[in-house]
């Protein structure tokens, strides 16, 4: 299987230049009349009063006017903040331009400006749309926006500052001196991107397809807390009875899933494919397309299929800059997790929140290279499940003690084949497990409070 037909912006104006011009209203917010919606910053310094609570409205041409919480800034004072856009201050560049690290005279808040490039290929409509989108939509895995600029033609977004850069620079071309991630935060970082995910197309409402899910665009705060950015190229998603949205094909190659890139029909499964792809590179160590590798492993999908389906092969899927320090069965179970989100047909694919659910389970197995157990059962408020703990780490330890032979663990111990189905059955089991044991503890808590309520209230009648 070669690479999916998924273009990014440039690629696909080359290839679409007359579809360019005329697929402007596909869904996505009218510029002309909205853009002149937008309080420009410069109407601010009439009015100084209103620094810190001036807003605009601007909204999508099939939904109602929405009001932009977000501060508006002049061009002078962004420029003041990155102390004019000199190279010191420069953090990046992407689609939709250059990101600049500044600090607001107003309130000494160290933020990212992104300043639109008014030759590139990307414009008012996306500026438009990650203004609407990052006002409307409060997370704690989605991007702050703090304000923006549209005095005259500059169009500039500030968000909060990210100290820990995207996820890419902690992955890809990594210096000699930079210790790479290890197997607890990568997994900790999978979990929180996901969530993210979660609340776009679930608790979102008309829900939201991102779209542009890369490694690039999760950036990471203090403790590798990961944040979705970049809505520029964000879609309100199918509602009613619709299955899907149908656009031109945008985003970045590698990461498209395919059925979107073949026929332009977009649905949240989309965003899952590339989920997945990014999940692969946090396992990997790879890039989603590397052109310097050999013409099989260009390709992190293609060259990862074929590996799944043989468990003598799958240690070969973990980075090796982790040297091994990563808990065998934990990687089984991502693997798992990882090649449902791939499935070449979205039916397949699992929805996010259940994703979430396998990945927040992974992502509370603590491992502790020294001990060499790589497993922790206990989740965040378990007390009650330590004798089922250590049944579960004894089975794996018997397996795995072997040098990582690929055992499957279950309640004999014996072997089974580790196929990316028979893995997602057993994580599947896990997970039942959990959810039991979870749902007894409620079932008992509710139990005892209800006999507590009815004892008072025994108390209270013979007292009457």
């Amino acid at each position: 299987m070669g690479c999916f037909p998924c273009f990014d912006s440039r690629e696909e104006e080359k290839l679409n230049p007359v579809k360019q011009r005329d697929d402007r209203n596909d869904g996505q917010p009218a510029v002309a009349s909205n853009i002149s919606r937008l309080s420009s910053g410069a109407d601010r310094l009439k009015s100084r009063s209103n620094v810190g609570s001036r807003k605009g409205s601007l909204g999508p041409k099939d939904a109602p006017d929405v009001p932009i919480a977000a501060q508006t800034f002049t061009f002078r004072e962004l420029a003041a903040a990155t102390k004019n856009f000199r190279p010191e201050s420069f953090l990046g560049e992407g689609g939709f331009g250059r990101v600049y690290k500044g600090q607001l005279d107003s309130s000494g808040q160290v933020v990212a400006v992104k300043q639109l490039d008014r030759n590139g290929l990307q414009g008012n409509r996306e500026f438009l749309v990650e203004v609407l989108m990052l006002s409307l939509l409060h997370h704690p895995n989605l991007v702050n926006l703090i304000g923006y600029c549209a005095d005259g033609d500059q169009r500039l977004l500030v968000y909060e500052f990210m100290p820990m850069g995207s996820l890419e620079d902690h992955l890809h071309d990594l210096p000699p001196d930079k210790e790479p991630l290890d197997w607890n935060t990568r997994m900790k970082i999978a979990a929180g991107a996901a969530k993210g995910l979660e609340y776009l197309h679930d608790k979102a409402n008309p829900p939201v397809i991102y779209r542009d899910f890369k490694s690039s665009n999760i950036l990471l705060d203090e403790g590798y807390h990961p944040k979705l950015s970049d809505f520029g190229l964000a879609k309100l998603g199918p509602t009613g009875d619709k299955s899907h949205v149908s656009t031109r094909v945008m985003g970045t190659y590698g990461y498209c899933a395919p059925e979107y890139a073949m026929t332009g029909q977009l649905t949240v499964k989309s965003d899952v494919y590339s989920f997945g792809v990014v999940f692969l590179e946090l396992i990997t160590g790879r890039k989603a397309i590397d052109s310097a590798r050999s013409q099989g492993e260009q390709n992190l999908v293609t060259w990862a299929r074929p590996l799944f389906n043989d468990r003598r092969k799958f240690a070969k899927l973990a980075d090796p800059r982790l040297q091994g320090r990563y808990p065998m069965r934990g990687l089984y179970q991502a693997l798992a997790v990882a090649s449902m989100c791939i499935q070449e047909q979205a039916a397949a694919r699992p929805l996010i929140a259940d994703v979430v659910t396998a990945l927040s389970y992974l992502a509370n197995q603590a491992y502790e290279p020294n001990t060499g157990l790589g497993h922790s059962y206990r989740f965040a408020g378990d007390k009650d499940d330590k004798r089922n703990k250590d049944e579960r780490v004894g089975r794996i330890s018997k397996n795995e003690e072997g040098g990582g032979s690929g055992c499957k663990w279950d309640l004999e111990g014996s072997e089974k084949d580790d196929s990316p189905r028979e893995t997602a059955r057993m994580l599947n089991r896990d997970l039942d497990r959990e959810r039991a044991v979870a749902e007894a503890k409620m079932w008992g808590e509710n139990w005892r409070e209800k006999r507590r309520q009815n004892a008072q209230g025994s108390f209270d009648g013979s007292n009457g």
